[in-house]
């Protein structure tokens, strides 16, 4: 029966303004993800839809062009250059893929413009799937590391270790890098430069359509206080962030941030994971303990594994303590765009786009 359902209630991919049905198919396990297959059932061409993308007639029939970041060519060619044989077999198309590393575009050929179509459908929808899996490589971020906070955090840490460190799971390594405090608004796969480009373009566009009317042209006076728990239990915490309201009391921080992610995820740069940003700075988390330049995925689509391995700590003295916990005043004056796993002189993250407010 639920078989049954299942094909009543397929999962439903948009792509390109697009929603497509997501057929049920048997997925082979391979050790590695990047020898991971493709299977998509014989189906008739004729009722792809045509009006998505350009089909370019030719003296040999019809070809259609598709930019794909290298980093995912990988998932169209498949295990042995399976998938893409298959792809090729079943819409009649021949499919040229750029060598390893090099970037350009995947040209889809045939003779028949509906096999072309076919194909490259085929092609949106596997790598929509597989760039769903990829880590993502930046974040839009508010940096909140300016030397007083910086110096309010460090007593922060010092009083919680005075006060707490017999709690358990409380250790230093938990403790957010002070020169990286930063609010999170949402995270991106960007896997090539043109992708990097992109998303700066957006960001300028939204400072005009949006952000200076919000902004008025002026930073944003934030203040940083409170402290408040990600999971269900305080003692077993796993992320432990800041609070930030603006002073003047208005939703301005909030109605850029929730502005901004919208324009993002409807651009397809971004993946829609909230209804409104969660304004949070984290202060500690259990990411650290292994890794202090882990950044948490504000998303439950994080690989589960990651999750089972940490070790929660018992946040229930700290949230006790210092709940109120002034961390001072801060002016926003620019949105970043982030690259993870990455250091600028300043010690906060590489910056590679930015929007400022005034």
């Amino acid at each position: 029966r639920r078989g049954r359902m299942d094909v009543l209630r397929p999962t439903l991919i948009r792509i390109g303004g697009r929603v497509y049905r997501k057929n049920l198919i048997r997925e082979q396990a391979y050790e590695h993800e990047e020898e991971e297959d493709f299977c998509a059932g014989p189906g008739d061409c004729t009722d792809e839809p045509c009006d998505a993308f350009v089909v370019e007639e030719t003296e040999k029939g019809f070809q259609c062009r598709v930019e794909v970041p290298s980093p995912l060519y990988k998932y169209i060619i498949g295990k042995k250059g399976e998938t893409k044989k298959r792809l090729e077999t079943e819409t009649r198309t021949s499919i040229s893929i750029p060598k390893p590393g090099v970037e350009g575009e995947i040209v889809i050929t045939g003779q028949h413009r509906s096999g072309v179509i076919s194909a490259r459908t085929r092609i949106d929808v596997l790598l929509d799937s597989f760039r769903k899996k990829q880590p993502f490589t930046h974040f839009l971020s508010f940096a909140l590391n300016q030397p007083a906070i910086q110096e309010k955090f460090l007593q922060f840490k010092e009083e919680v270790l005075e006060k707490c460190s017999k709690d358990h799971g409380v250790s230093s390594s938990l403790f957010q890098n002070p020169a990286k405090l930063h609010l999170t608004l949402g995270t991106l796969v960007l896997l090539n430069e043109q992708e990097i480009q992109k998303a700066r373009d957006l960001l300028q566009r939204c400072k005009e359509d949006f952000v200076d009317q919000i902004a008025g042209g002026k930073p944003l006076t934030v203040e940083v206080a409170g402290v408040e728990y990600m999971n269900d239990d305080p003692a077993m915490t796993d992320v432990l962030y800041a609070k930030v309201h603006m002073k003047d009391g208005s939703d301005r921080l909030q109605l850029i941030a929730d502005q901004l992610v919208e324009r993002f995820v409807a651009s397809g740069l971004m993946l829609k994971e909230w209804d409104r940003v969660k304004l949070h700075a984290t202060v500690m988390n259990t990411l650290f303990r292994k890794d202090p330049s882990a950044e948490e995925r504000n998303s439950t689509m994080t690989g589960k594994s990651s999750f089972k391995e940490r070790e929660s700590f018992n946040g229930r003295n700290i949230l006790k303590l210092f709940e109120n916990f002034y961390f001072g005043e801060v002016q926003l004056d620019s949105v970043c765009l982030s690259q993870r796993f990455s250091s600028d002189a300043s010690g906060y993250y590489a910056t590679s786009g930015q929007l400022t407010f005034s």
